[in-house]
């Protein structure tokens, strides 16, 4: 008789991926500066640690929110008993203004329309449940974020087909990809619910052209699907081009009822506030039918009274979430360009990039081989002897060996300069390797001769094949 489940036994979860191992090897030897200095350093986590002197500050100059009073009386007790899934009215208020904020206020929410979850791995989890059945679809653009293997397809059962993109056009979303992904889909004999992107994109750390976007909106019109536009970094634009989001577009188009209840985002505090740990997300969605549905399922995952009211209290106030956008925008763009520099130093580029906690780098001169075994080959390299964790481009399921994804605001300034200098080094040691191969072929190609010219002036005649 079997004991456990099969969800129990199953090994889809996805925690075999060289993503997730990356991330082990750093759990046994973590760097530390002090302690460990020879340590893992770890750049595979899309963490914002860059603007926590911002929010430490509000804290301190804010003591009631943070020690559960209002006006100078304890509120601890309604927050400890109090818990509703529909989630506390102010701050589901501040949250929809803080996304419109973001969004330069172009657009605004209907706190109606928002369910709180417990992270934007919840939200897109419980929008796989209201929207797919098992065995049914999601088209997903590649390279896509390591994790939604397991959040989409774990417990849901739904099926994810990439739409391929490549470096040709810096991996944009084009409708013949579209296509082929519909029809791949067709052959496994799986009905295609809809699509999910990533605005901006992880791991390209790239906003989604205007183009795109419009693509993306004419195809599920066509094929009267849906859209699901995960925005969790939308806060981290920190250059051209601005970002523009889904409700952007519809609100441009006047699209009708019928697609605009197609159409729903996910949202966190995980990357914009660098909260991860608050575990707070959203779904935001104008289908009545999927708002209440994901409500009720929100009782699996929901966000402490606590936590909402201890940040309903800080994106309620505007001076704070203005200065907090701006300055952390800057701060990311500094950090970007720190590591671009380090790694141009080691003769590696990366993809043009606008958003985001990371870089997408090509290192694909560094394979020995254009192949996934290669890349794999030269992960393992970087993990072990180098002591960087940062995640291959094939745990993204990207169609091309060489691109890995490289994190730049989970750690300081010296720690990433540090970084930098033992891949430069890494770099060049492999450089020079190259090079004495190539000196030894040379002198062996020089040696082959000069016996072929010996031989062939002994006898009068070229030596025979053997």
């Amino acid at each position: 008789m079997r004991l456990l489940s099969r969800k129990a036994t199953c090994n889809t979860h996805g925690q075999d991926s060289s993503y997730f191992l990356g991330w082990e090897e750093y759990e046994k030897n973590p760097y530390d500066h002090i302690k460990n200095p020879s340590g893992i350093i770890q750049m595979g986590l899309a963490e914002n640690q860059l603007s926590f002197d911002l929010l430490e500050k509000w804290l301190a100059n804010n003591p009631d929110p943070a020690g559960f009073k209002k006006d100078g009386q304890s509120i601890f007790r309604d927050l400890a008993l109090f818990q509703d899934y529909h989630g506390l009215p102010d701050f589901k208020k501040a949250l929809v203004d803080f996304m419109a904020e973001i969004r330069g206020n172009k657009v605004t929410f209907n706190q109606n329309n928002i369910v709180l979850t417990a992270g934007a791995t919840s939200a897109n989890e419980t929008l796989m449940f209201c929207l797919a059945e098992p065995g049914e679809a999601f088209l997903l653009p590649t390279p896509y974020y390591p994790g939604f293997d397991r959040d989409l397809k774990w417990r849901t059962g739904v099926e994810i087909v990439p739409i391929q993109c490549t470096s040709s056009n810096g991996f944009q979303i084009t409708a013949p990809a579209l296509e082929q992904a519909y029809l791949e889909a067709g052959k496994r004999n799986l009905k295609v619910k809809g699509v999910l992107v990533t605005n901006p994109s992880n791991p390209l750390g790239t906003s989604m052209t205007r183009t795109e976007l419009n693509l993306l909106l004419n195809f599920i019109t066509t094929k009267g699907i849906h859209l699901i536009s995960d925005e969790i970094y939308s806060g981290t634009v920190f250059s051209s081009p601005e970002f523009v989001s889904i409700m952007e577009i519809l609100k441009d188009r006047k699209c009708d009822n019928e697609v605009r209840n197609r159409v729903h985002i996910v949202y966190s505090l995980s990357k914009d506030l660098g909260l991860p740990g608050f575990r707070v997300g959203a779904i935001y969605s104008n289908d009545e039918l999927v708002v209440s549905a994901a409500t009720k399922m929100s009782s699996f995952g929901l966000v402490s009274s606590q936590t909402q009211y201890l940040l309903s209290a800080l994106l309620s106030d505007k001076k704070f979430t203005k200065n907090y956008i701006s300055e952390n925008q800057k701060r990311l763009k500094n950090r970007h360009r720190m590591l671009v520099k380090g790694l141009e130093k080691g003769g590696i580029s990366c993809l043009k990039s606008n958003a985001g906690l990371f870089c997408w780098v090509d290192m694909r001169h560094l394979l020995k081989s254009n192949t996934f075994e290669a890349e794999i080959e030269l992960w393992k390299k970087i993990v072990y002897e180098v002591k960087l964790n940062i995640s291959p481009g094939s745990s993204c399921h990207c169609t091309e060996p060489g691109w890995f994804r490289v994190c730049f605001a989970n750690m300081s300034e010296e720690t990433l300069d540090l970084a930098m200098e033992r891949l430069k080094r890494f770099v060049d040691s492999m450089s020079e390797i190259s090079s004495h191969q190539m000196m030894k072929n040379s002198r062996r190609r020089s040696l082959t001769k000069w016996v072929f010219r010996l031989s062939f002036d002994n006898t009068g005649r070229e030596p025979e094949d053997r």
